[in-house]
């Protein structure tokens, strides 16, 4: 009996878990914000924004930095 109340209160995550986690959805959410940029005003005019090294390469890469690091809060054991 005292086995089974014993696993009922251990938890799947540590606290530094849910902590990295928090990091890569800032980082995630970080992502979103340099993909994000000004609108063209003018329809008949192309912005060259659009094709930026923050937009097309910067943005991607923090996106998949965010998920390798979610990843790697999902897959970490405490060392107790």
């Amino acid at each position: 009996m005292k086995d089974q109340d014993q696993n009922q209160n251990v938890l799947l995550f540590t606290k530094k878990n849910y902590i990295i986690l928090l990091v890569s959805i800032a980082l995630i959410a970080l992502s979103f914000f340099l993909m994000a940029g000004a609108t063209n005003d003018v329809p008949t005019e192309f912005n060259e924004d659009i094709y930026s090294f923050r937009r097309i390469h910067l943005a991607p890469t923090v996106f998949f930095i965010g998920i390798g690091v979610a990843v790697y809060a999902i897959f970490k054991k405490d060392n107790k």
